[in-house]
């Protein structure tokens, strides 16, 4: 079995790894430790090839200490087991742990114990946030260290290391095909070293032309895993960016989506935003939404990326308001801490000679007390003045705030 140029291009000493300067850099965090000999428990996390393998093996190379490596999702508990074993018979050991937020209760109750005798010292690597997605057990014993994207450079640099590798010896590739490989990687390096390596064995006489690596792939690579944070996070910035109203950055999030062919996560999140950063501002874009939902689901993609764009578009741009729910979390907040209170006798089922039925009244509106004794006075919602239909609710709002303060002054003389 022949190794692929990615791994061979792993770096053997902190000296080589690529980008993360801000933890590998001259006095940095993990560059003070390889210097002074001293390695803790941590966990290194960030999107996938960016070097947190490569980053993790380099240092133990680097300090010369005994190391194992296994994957929370492959290994299994006898795996860990031995590793134990190796530490004890050694007085001590590090523990690489790949995918470590997949690790199960059983691995995780084996490690306790020995993270805190400090008989295995833990270096996990992972692509999800380990404030959301690690035992806390686990984390509260190690430091944890965000690894950075790489930039457009940092590929291009990769890159111009991988063509003199002796594996593409004759290799002829110019700049812009480079640039183009490190645009299509999503600054991805492993994914640019797979792809530089399969247009190279690709060609007849070893010249990896710009149209020869576009005949392989034309499309980026960009960090779209539903399994983990980066979905999140490109559905977080989406919405994110029609609150701000950024179209721009609304659209791009949106073609990010499109061209991941995520359709059923477009139409849900849409819907939110409608209600939750709209809302009352422009309360006639939620069926406009779901005509546009409609659409898009019946032509299918690629097609429904018009009624996408233009429904977005017009999202982007609308005043916003959050006041709705916003005054309705506020009402379960008191719900669900025990302030509701006794309903009014007059407002139960069955009704009594007490209520006063609004229809019979002027403007179909009478003051009586709607809420229980302990929250008579309690308000929710607090509309704003930014767009025209909820400053007409404001009016309304404000008006029955006046009556009900005339009828209490009334009923308190």
């Amino acid at each position: 079995m022949i190794s692929p140029l990615a791994l061979k291009l792993a770096p053997q000493s902190i000296s080589e790894v690529i980008g993360q300067q801000h933890l590998l850099g001259k006095g940095k965090i993990l560059s003070n430790l390889i210097e002074n000999k001293r390695i803790f428990s941590m966990i290194l996390y960030g999107r996938p090839g960016i070097g947190k393998t490569s980053i993790a093996k380099a240092m133990m190379n680097d300090l010369g200490v005994r190391y194992r490596f296994l994957n929370a999702t492959t290994s299994n508990k006898k795996d860990f087991d031995v590793v134990l074993e190796e530490a004890k018979m050694y007085d001590g050991i590090v523990l690489i742990i790949d995918e470590i937020h997949r690790m199960n209760k059983d691995k995780q109750d084996l490690l306790l114990p020995q993270l805190e005798s400090g008989l295995i010292t833990l270096v996990g690597l992972t692509t999800s946030n380990p404030f959301h997605a690690i035992n806390p057990a686990i984390r509260s014993r190690c430091q944890l260290f965000e690894l950075k994207e790489l930039t457009n450079e940092d590929i291009c640099l990769g890159l111009a290391r991988a063509i003199k590798h002796p594996d593409l010896e004759g290799i002829e590739i110019d700049e812009e095909t480079i640039h183009y490989i490190a645009d299509l990687s999503g600054n991805d390096l492993r994914y640019a070293y797979n792809l530089l390596e399969v247009a190279f064995y690709s060609t007849k006489d070893k010249k990896v032309t710009l149209e020869h690596v576009k005949s392989i792939n034309n499309k980026p690579a960009f960090f779209h895993d539903k399994n983990s944070d980066g979905y999140y996070d490109v559905l977080s910035a989406f919405q994110k960016s029609i609150r701000g109203s950024d179209v721009d950055a609304a659209l791009h999030y949106l073609a990010r989506l499109i061209v991941a062919g995520d359709l059923d996560s477009i139409c849900r999140r849409l819907s939110v935003i409608a209600y939750e950063d709209i809302g009352l501002a422009n309360p006639g874009i939620g069926p406009k939404v779901m005509a546009a939902i409609e659409a898009a689901q019946l032509v299918g993609l690629p097609e429904a990326r018009i009624p996408l764009g233009t429904i977005v578009i017009e999202m982007a741009l609308s005043p916003k308001s959050n006041t709705a729910h916003l005054a309705l979390d506020q009402a379960i907040a008191d719900v669900e801490t025990g302030r509701s209170g006794p309903i009014p006798s007059y407002l139960r089922g069955g009704g009594t000679k007490e209520y006063k039925y609004p229809h019979d009244y002027p403007n179909s509106y009478i003051y009586q007390q709607y809420l229980p004794d302990n929250l008579k006075r309690k308000k929710y919602y607090h509309p704003k003045k930014e767009s025209k239909f909820e400053t007409s609710l404001a009016v309304i709002d404000q008006k029955i705030a006046e009556i009900k303060k005339n009828a209490e002054q009334k009923r308190n003389e």
